[in-house]
């Protein structure tokens, strides 16, 4: 309860700094602009922004941006998987397990799910903010590649994979309006 609140209050923190520092770019690109979070352009995919500054050293800089942007990416997956926690939990009561043995295989999925979420992620752009000395990076995850993911997971059980894969989209699109409710 205490890590899942310290998680929450840890991405909010980091959105506040994301929406905070957007009034600080002037000529920047829309994704360094929007920030992190699950969008849909030509196809619906994670995206995470991550930015260092004071490194003089522009191989050295992109590296860390990159860096960053594949962690942030990875928080924004573990709100994700709180989600799907959350979704799962309410169609497994269905199925009247006991409270302890959901928990258990909640928890299974959640740790498969966070050990697995990274294969997919691919660096698709940076940008230098020249006048602030900032080097800026943006992570992408393709759903369609996620999905991937979740099927070649050998630890989850077929029903907890099963249920992934049908209610990707759906998880999705609910993350989706989370991120919009919070741009307001």
């Amino acid at each position: 309860m205490v890590m899942r609140s310290f998680r929450a209050l840890s991405f909010v923190l980091i959105c506040a700094f994301f929406v905070v520092i957007t009034g600080c770019f002037g000529n920047a690109p829309k994704w360094v602009k929007q920030g992190s979070g699950a969008f849909q352009s030509d196809t619906k995919a994670f995206y995470g922004v991550g930015a260092i500054k004071g490194i003089h050293n522009p191989p050295l800089a992109t590296n860390a941006a990159d860096n960053r942007a594949r962690a942030e990416l990875g928080k924004i997956l573990q709100t994700y998987s709180a989600s799907l926690m959350r979704d799962y939990a309410a169609s497994s009561a269905v199925d009247d397990f006991a409270e302890s043995t959901e928990q258990q295989l909640l928890e299974q999925a959640v740790k498969t799910f966070s050990s697995t979420t990274l294969s997919g992620v691919q660096i698709v752009n940076h940008w230098t903010d020249k006048d602030e000395g900032i080097t800026y990076s943006l992570a992408k995850l393709d759903l369609d590649d996620f999905e991937a993911q979740i099927e070649r997971a050998k630890a989850f059980n077929s029903e907890v994979r099963e249920y992934l894969r049908k209610n990707a989209d759906q998880l999705f699109d609910h993350l989706g309006g989370e991120e919009a409710k919070r741009e307001q």
